[in-house]
């Protein structure tokens, strides 16, 4: 696709999900959440004598990609029909309750990403940049409150004085995606609305979300949900990598 595709000066303000699009934290997200749902479903399938069937890295993309921890654990338990009590934040990783799972995955994923630390795409650092550069106000919007923490790590702190995340959407009473509210809130904040705002997402629940709150550019970044299925989401356009949308010449 052309570089020139997108007139970033004809937008007020631009809003990045973190996890696949500014940073492959997806990729850690995967792995801690099939760990603790391969774990889960063996112990559950010996105690209920029960052969759930196993979970699997399209299971992800269905029930979890993009929501709310404890969003996710909900979706995913019930496609396996098991019923969990819901527990609470405060619940300890070994509770067998949504929260306790989703506080479990929390735990592996902060292992992984203390073990493993994390580097920015370079193309999205190209683009964000670039925005940067051109006094573009810029927010990140993620379901994760594993958010500022993530940012902190790749060195992007300075480019995003706003990050929606979620554990700011719950302080504030904000239902996470697909709902649009924490996407608004962000454009809010940016002192934009949201039909001048452009929304990058590489989950279909956050592409859903930007759709659904009236943006005016939604941008589907395909790390493997597919493109048909991020079109059929509502993006507008779909990129394979944030590179291809940095103004030709502008990369370094």
């Amino acid at each position: 696709m052309p570089r020139t595709l997108v007139d970033w000066d004809a937008w007020d303000a631009v809003l990045f999900d973190l996890d696949g699009v500014v940073t492959p934290t997806a990729a850690v997200h995967m792995h801690a959440w099939s760990a603790m749902f391969t774990s889960f479903l063996t112990a559950r399938s010996a105690a209920d004598g029960v052969a759930y069937p196993p979970y699997t890295e399209q299971d992800y993309f269905t029930y979890v990609d993009g929501k709310p921890r404890y969003d996710g654990v909900r979706s995913f338990v019930a496609s396996r029909g098991i019923a969990l009590p819901e527990g609470s934040p405060d619940d300890p990783p070994t509770a067998e309750t949504v929260c306790g799972l989703g506080n479990r995955k929390n735990e592996s994923f902060n292992q992984i990403l203390a073990a493993e630390g994390v580097v920015a795409y370079p193309g999205s650092v190209a683009l964000i940049v670039e925005l940067h550069e051109a006094g573009t106000p810029m927010a990140v919007v993620s379901s994760s409150r594993n958010a500022p923490a993530v940012v902190a790590a790749a060195g992007l702190s300075e480019y995003f004085t706003t990050i929606m995340h979620g554990g700011l959407a719950t302080e504030l009473g904000l239902p996470g995606k697909p709902a649009p509210d924490t996407f608004t809130h962000a454009a809010q904040v940016l002192g934009a609305t949201n039909a001048r705002c452009v929304v990058l997402e590489d989950a279909i629940n956050g592409v859903a979300a930007g759709h659904a709150g009236g943006f005016g550019l939604v941008i589907g970044v395909d790390r493997g949900a597919g493109a048909d299925a991020l079109r059929a989401a509502g993006a507008d356009l779909v990129v394979r990598d944030l590179a291809d949308l940095v103004p030709e010449g502008e990369q370094a």
